[in-house]
């Protein structure tokens, strides 16, 4: 009867030991995803910032939409 109860107690024991390592490894995988959405929180707060510049919304404009001012004439070059 001892004997049951040891080993009932040890399986107990060794399934909580593997439910603490699974707990454990989900808590390091959530702590770098907190970690990568503080960080691009961080940047987008920054560019946020950065859009109240009228200088920076026009270096947008220009860059990522290709707009120009009136009587510019676009220069496009192709990479190779």
């Amino acid at each position: 009867m001892m004997a049951l109860m040891f080993l009932l107690a040890a399986f107990k024991l060794g399934e909580q030991a593997f439910t603490y390592h699974d707990l454990s490894q989900d808590k390091v995988q959530a702590e770098a995803r907190l970690k990568a959405a503080q960080e691009e929180n961080e940047q987008l707060q920054q560019e946020k910032e950065q859009l109240v510049d009228p200088s920076y919304v026009e270096k947008l404009a220009r860059e990522d939409l290709g707009m120009t001012k009136d009587g510019e004439i676009p220069y496009i070059y192709q990479k190779k």
